[in-house]
């Protein structure tokens, strides 16, 4: 099988992007100094809106964060080894779905200031491309490529200043000026899009001459757009001066205009690569902004406790990383595998048959990648969840208020009465503090994927070359966590498989897979997508709870999150029932308490009691409470809406679908279906 990452790497667009390398080059040569730094995002913004291959808007222009290649040359700039973020069972994941046993979890290249106007950090920073490069004068309509402008970035501390500018501006030609004057220019904002992750310029010259050069003779004809209904989709109009042809936007729209459109090269700019012969594929017009452009594929976990298997394999990968294949020429030598590894790792309470047992695994050979394409076919987002929820089960995980340093993970039991709500709930858990590791490892345009592996040539790779590290981002906060009633749920969860509103949902679930994933859904059986009832139960549950927590922790109900184990017993895995509310920051101190206070008993039993009664009343109801999709209509939650149920984006992990309050509570019509009666 062709390695699909070998695709990407073919036809170079550009020389090697190097911003702060460029800028030292302009310092040393005492030139006019434009400095490298043009905005900033949180971590958080750049793994799961703005990432690598993203359209990112600035105040007075657009950028495109490069591909990890280029971030290797920041690191560089500092001297030891990049920063490197323990996650072993996140890690194992990404090693799998990106075909890289010995890839590593890296942070953004970033540094925290003491105060501001410090000098720490300014040899760190996301690279990234000025993209697109067709520009057009706020003052005159000028379309042009980006060399035709000029740029200004001198103020230090005020990148939000920085621009592209229309040195000798007119004016447009029916208010002309009789001098001229600086304008701002702006990107063009037309693209072009295909479903297999390509994104390329709009080639306007190219459009408004229907494909022919234009009738001047002049190879770069100037071009004007013009454009008086600004935010209304393709509203634009392309002239060209010299030959006064002019061609609406609007004709590139829809399936009709996309046959206008010339067939996709195969770009990546955030790689500077071109599939070789081109893509082939029938673009679409896209604008800057467009919901659809980016669709990040991520993974994430609760660091667990090491096991001692994590930390062979962790210890391993710290060895690789810092000696690489001369790791060889120290097997047997304990002594000298010390003297040369002291720098990299504290080896002080590792004994000598772990380092050399480190050592060997570190050197296995490479998975044979028969068993690599095996493991991937066989992945399942799940495969992260179960150490989670293995891990929670203990009686005693790590003795009361135990604090795991190396995970960041602090448990405590709370007392529960088993017998309240008819045994329903089982256990609960003060999470006092916990890490949270988010990973990226690719994306999609036009269409999201349910899974990273669903289609594989669709998701585009972050490198040119085979991965050898991805981007994550640590977040560490606190959160409640709530074991529901195995055989309880059980017993439930067979009597609403045999009744009428689910045969509903799991039909309106098929029709929705087909229309929401036009390519994937013709490989996948939406079946196996579809989540169980335990999970609608535990879903719609933690929505409740996050709103009725929002009310008395101090953080907002957009702050808080869920966190579902929710899966039936099947072949090698145990049934669960679970979930944990939680609540992160990105910040290395973490969160303030508020919301593992209410895990006390008394306060936890007002929450939920208070909870389940303000679930029975919405304001939309009765149409809420009796919504039942029926054919052709495909929405995936029944007596759910945002008056009662459904969360912010920020708070749920399937987009508010899979809710329903009749699963929950008793409602009219469907009192048997009810888990709490």
């Amino acid at each position: 099988m062709t390695d699909p990452q070998s695709r990407f790497a073919q036809v170079p667009e550009d020389r090697t992007l190097d911003p702060l390398g460029d800028a030292d080059v302009e310092r040393s040569a005492g030139r006019k100094r434009n400095y490298a730094k043009v905005g900033s995002g949180r971590p958080s913004s750049l793994l799961y809106t703005y990432g690598p291959g993203a359209v990112m808007d600035l105040p007075h222009f657009t950028v495109m964060p490069s591909g990890l290649d280029d971030w290797n040359r920041i690191w560089a700039r500092r001297d030891g080894d990049p920063l490197v973020i323990e996650a072993p069972q996140l890690r194992k994941a990404v090693s799998v779905l990106l075909r890289s046993p010995r890839i590593e979890l890296r942070p953004f290249p970033w540094q925290a200031v003491a105060f501001t106007g410090s000098e720490e950090g300014k040899d760190l920073g996301v690279p990234a491309r000025v993209f697109p490069q067709w520009l057009r004068c706020t003052g005159c309509d000028n379309l042009g490529l980006i060399s035709q402008f000029s740029y200004v970035n001198v103020k230090r501390h005020r990148p939000d200043q920085a621009r592209f500018y229309h040195e000798k501006c007119y004016g447009r030609h029916n208010r002309p000026r009789s001098r001229p004057s600086a304008q701002t220019a702006v990107p063009a904002r037309y693209l072009l899009a295909c479903k297999d992750g390509h994104l390329d310029e709009f080639p306007y010259d190219w459009w408004i001459h229907r494909g022919d050069s234009c009738p001047s003779g002049i190879e770069h004809p100037q071009l004007r757009m013009t454009d008086r209904t600004a935010g209304k989709g393709a509203a634009a109009t392309i002239a060209c001066t010299q030959c006064d042809k002019r061609r609406p936007m609007s004709e590139a729209q829809g399936e009709a205009g996309a046959e206008k459109l010339p067939r996709c090269r195969g770009r990546h700019p955030h790689l500077g690569t071109f599939e070789r012969g081109g893509c082939g594929v029938q673009p679409k017009l896209m604008l800057i902004g467009a919901s659809n452009l980016w669709f990040g594929a991520t993974q994430s976990v609760i660091v667990m406790p090491q096991t001692e298997a994590d930390r062979a394999d962790s210890l391993a990968m710290r060895m690789w990383s810092a000696q690489g294949e001369d790791l060889a020429e120290l097997r047997g030598n304990p002594k000298l595998i010390r003297m040369i590894l002291k720098t990299h790792i504290d080896l002080e309470e590792v004994d000598d048959q772990t380092l050399l047992a480190a050592v060997e695994e570190a050197l296995a050979p490479a998975v044979p990648e028969e068993e690599q394409e095996k493991r991937r076919g066989e992945w399942d987002p799940v495969d992260l969840l179960v150490p989670e929820w293995e891990y929670l089960l203990k009686a005693d995980p790590l003795g009361p208020g135990h604090d795991d340093v190396r995970s960041g993970l602090t448990l405590s039991e709370r007392s529960w009465n088993r017998e309240w709500l008819g045994g329903s709930l089982g256990r609960v858990l003060a999470v006092e503090s916990l890490r949270k590791v988010n990973a990226l490892l690719g994306f999609t345009r036009i269409d999201d994927m349910d899974r990273v592996a669903d289609l594989e040539e669709r998701l585009v790779p972050l490198t040119r070359e085979h991965p050898d590290w991805t981007v994550a981002t640590e977040d560490r906060g606190e959160g409640i966590f709530l074991q529901f009633d195995e055989s309880r749920v059980s017993k439930w969860e067979t009597k609403v498989e045999d009744s009428q509103l689910w045969k509903a949902h799991l039909a309106s679930h098929d029709q929705n897979f087909r229309n929401r994933f036009s390519e994937t859904a013709k490989k996948v059986e939406p079946s196996s997508r579809m989540k169980p009832p335990r999970y609608w139960l535990l879903h719609t549950f933690a929505h409740i709870l996050i709103r009725e927590c929002s009310l008395t922790c101090g953080y907002s109900a957009a702050s808080l999150s869920e966190r579902l184990y929710a899966w039936p017993k099947s072949e090698g895995r145990a049934a669960s029932a679970g979930l944990v509310v939680l609540t992160t920051a990105s910040d290395s101190d973490g969160t303030l308490g508020g919301l593992v206070q209410l895990s006390e008993p008394n306060r936890l039993r007002k929450i939920i009691e208070h909870g389940l009664y303000r679930a029975k009343r919405c304001s939309s109801d009765p149409l809420c409470a009796s919504r039942t999709p029926k054919p052709p209509e495909d929405f995936l939650h029944g007596a759910a809406c945002h008056c009662c149920v459904m969360a912010s984006e920020t708070s749920c992990e399937r987009a508010n679908r899979f809710l329903d309050r009749r699963f929950l509570i008793p409602l009219p019509g469907h009192e048997q279906l009810a888990f709490f009666n």
